[in-house]
């Protein structure tokens, strides 16, 4: 049986009973969110997500399949909501993706052969006998803690099945196009980030009437206005980037976004 690990977790194994888990202090969140610029959101989240993060679609396979993603920081590894310590800004949204840590869904292959079934993983290094909690009594049963867990991961594991259908759906109607976001501080190097799409607004005048009825009935639409929305705060990552030396949680309106640097977002080149 093989089982590969989600985005940023190392290895994972399949939870057992007989496990018993060491949860993140409380507080703090998993320690690979303080080395990644971009964490996955599930469709549910767009509307929370969107008041802080932009929002971009991300391809690993050169446009078959796309992922929803916040993006945090402006450069690999950056994440700029978490601190030294592993402390994420109060008040900001933490995407599920990291509040589910240790735990995950995962697709498992046996004898090369993909399942269609999804097992409740754990992250390896997260199981301790000696310092771990336990999830289930003595009787097999599961404890109140893990059972509230367990149903989180399965509704967040519906809902990542959701963005995928989204994703897809923007693909086959050719609404998603790359973009580059280029941003000129006043001090230090220019940067430039790229790999994203986006959706392009004016196809969505060229849609049939039926595509349209299905982006609404689906919920879909609205995600796109978020999605757009959100691009926005690509100037406020931009304005805690260059104020982070002295500042590890600025608040916008304490910046000077009208001359701490230029910014644009410019579609890629085909």
């Amino acid at each position: 049986m093989n089982i590969t690990p989600p985005f940023a977790y190392s290895s994972i194994v399949p939870l057992y009973k007989a496990h018993r888990v060491v949860f993140p202090q409380p507080g703090k969140v998993p320690a690979f969110c303080r080395a990644v610029n971009v964490l996955p959101l599930s469709f549910s989240e767009f509307a929370r997500a969107s008041h802080d993060f932009p929002i971009a679609f991300v391809s690993g396979d050169g446009g078959k399949s796309f992922a929803a993603m916040a993006v945090l920081g402006l450069n690999p590894g950056e994440n700029l909501f978490v601190d030294g310590e592993g402390g994420w800004e109060r008040s900001v949204y933490i995407p599920a993706y990291a509040r589910r840590y240790p735990f995950c869904m995962a697709k498992v292959t046996v004898d090369d052969r993909p399942r269609d079934e999804r097992v409740v993983c754990v992250e390896q290094k997260a199981v301790s006998a000696e310092s771990g909690e336990a999830l289930y009594d003595d009787e097999g049963q599961p404890l109140p803690r893990w059972a509230a867990i367990e149903k989180f991961l399965r509704d967040y594991e519906a809902d990542l099945l959701r963005t995928e259908e989204m994703c897809s759906t923007l693909r086959d109607f050719g609404l998603l196009a790359p973009f580059t976001m280029q941003a000129v501080p006043n001090q230090g190097a220019a940067i430039q980030l790229s790999g994203m799409h986006r959706v392009e607004e004016p196809k969505l005048e060229s849609l049939t009437a039926d595509q349209l009825r299905t982006l609404i009935r689906k919920g879909i639409m609205g995600r796109i206005y978020l999605h757009l929305a959100s691009l926005d705060n690509f100037a406020r990552l931009l304005e805690r980037n260059v104020t982070r030396g002295s500042a590890p949680f600025p608040h916008p309106a304490a910046t000077e976004p009208a001359s701490a640097s230029r910014l644009a977002r410019a579609p890629e080149k085909s």
